[in-house]
C-alpha cells in the first residue's frame, strides 16, 4: 500500500469536509463509488435500516473520514446536493472519436467544447460567467462549481446532460442533487484532477438558473375533465401506463428526473381523488426498480424522489368526472 498516497488523499479528504462539503471514497485510481450498491446491499452497519446510497453515506465528519481514508487511498466523490453546489462540466471533443464533433448549430459559430458552448451562451445572456471555484478534469475538461440556490421555495435543480431534456448544450453536463463530482487531488489513469481557481464558489448566475430549472407544473384544469360514461378508470390506467413507462424509458443521466415528473403527474390525480396515493407510489416504485438495480439510484432515493414528486403534484389537482 502506498502510505504517502494514502496520506495524501485522506488530507484532501478533510480540506474538502473543512469547506463543509460531504466526502465519499471512490474507488482507488477510478471515477467510481466504492461502497455496495442496492443490489448487494448486506442490510447491515449504516444500511440496518435500509439502502444507504453514496449521497446518504457522504460525510463531512473527520473521525469518520480518517478512518475510511486510512485503509486506502481513496478517490474522493462530492455529492452536489448535500453540498449546496450546483457543478457545471465543461467537456472535450474525444480526438480518437472521429463521430465526436459539435451539431451544426454550434460547428457554424467555431464550438470545439463544453467551454465554448457555455461562453456563446453566456454572450446570449448579456452576462458573464463569474469567476469560481474551478477544477481541471484529466481529460482537458473543467468543473465550474457554483453554490445551489437556497432558501424557502428555492428550485430543487438535479442532473442534466448535453442538450436532452434542460440540458445546456453539446459537452456541457450539470450536476446537483442527485449526482456526484470527482474531487480535486483525485487521480486516474489519464492523470489527476487538480484546482484552476481556488476561490469560493459563486452563487448560480440567475440566468444559468433559468434554463437549468425545471418547467413549472400545468395549470390545474378549471373543471374537472370529463372522460365519457365508464371511461374514467380507463383514462386512470392509460396515465398510470404512460408514467410507468417514462421511468422504465429514461435515458442515462435522468432517471431521477425522469421519476420526479411522472412523480408530479400522477400526484395530481391523487390529489384529484381518481388514484390511491398507495397504487401511484407501487407503480412508480415497481417501475424504477430496474434502475435501482442498475445503481442509478438507490431504492430509498426513488422513494425519496417519488415523495416529492407526489406533494408538488398534490398542489395541483386534476380532477376527472365521467360524462352522464
Amino acid at each position: 500500500m502506498n502510505v504517502d498516497e494514502r496520506a495524501r488523499l485522506l488530507r484532501v479528504a478533510l480540506d474538502a469536509a473543512a469547506r463543509g462539503w460531504p466526502v465519499f471514497p471512490l474507488t482507488p485510481g477510478t471515477k467510481r463509488p466504492a461502497l455496495h450498491g442496492a443490489a448487494r446491499c448486506p442490510g447491515t452497519g449504516p444500511c440496518a435500516g435500509g439502502h444507504l446510497g453514496w449521497e446518504q453515506r457522504a460525510t463531512t465528519d473527520p473521525d469518520r473520514i480518517r478512518r475510511a481514508w486510512q485503509t486506502r487511498p481513496f478517490n474522493l466523490g462530492i455529492p452536489c446536493g448535500p453540498a449546496g453546489l450546483v457543478v457545471v462540466d465543461l467537456d472535450t471533443a474525444d480526438p480518437a472519436d472521429p463521430d465526436d464533433v459539435p451539431p451544426d448549430e454550434w460547428a457554424q459559430l467555431g464550438i470545439t467544447g463544453g467551454a465554448d458552448v457555455l461562453a456563446a451562451l453566456a454572450e446570449r445572456a448579456g452576462c458573464p460567467i463569474p469567476a469560481t471555484h474551478t477544477v481541471d478534469t484529466p481529460s482537458g475538461g473543467r468543473h465550474l462549481y457554483f453554490l445551489a440556490p437556497t432558501g424557502p421555495g428555492a428550485v430543487v435543480l438535479r442532473n442534466t446532460s448535453g442538450e436532452r431534456g434542460q440540458g445546456l448544450g453539446w459537452k456541457v453536463d450539470t450536476r446537483a442533487h442527485g449526482g456526484y463530482v470527482v474531487a480535486a487531488g483525485s487521480r486516474v489513469p489519464a492523470g489527476t484532477y487538480s484546482v484552476a481557481n481556488a476561490c469560493e464558489p459563486a452563487p448560480l448566475p440567475a440566468w444559468l438558473l433559468q434554463r437549468l430549472s425545471p418547467p413549472p407544473l400545468p395549470a390545474a384544469p378549471p373543471a374537472p375533465i370529463t372522460t365519457g360514461a365508464g371511461r374514467r378508470g380507463r383514462y386512470v390506467d392509460a396515465a398510470v401506463r404512460a408514467e410507468t413507462g417514462r421511468v422504465l424509458d429514461a435515458p442515462a443521466g435522468q432517471r431521477n428526473s425522469c421519476l420526479y415528473v411522472a412523480a408530479v403527474a400522477l400526484g395530481q390525480l391523487v390529489a384529484g381523488g381518481a388514484l390511491a396515493e398507495h397504487d401511484a407510489r407501487t407503480a412508480l416504485l415497481s417501475a424504477a426498480a430496474r434502475h435501482v438495480a442498475l445503481g442509478a439510484y438507490s431504492s430509498r432515493q426513488a422513494d425519496q424522489t417519488i415523495t416529492s414528486g407526489l406533494h408538488a403534484g398534490a398542489r395541483r389537482p386534476r380532477r376527472l368526472g365521467e360524462a352522464a
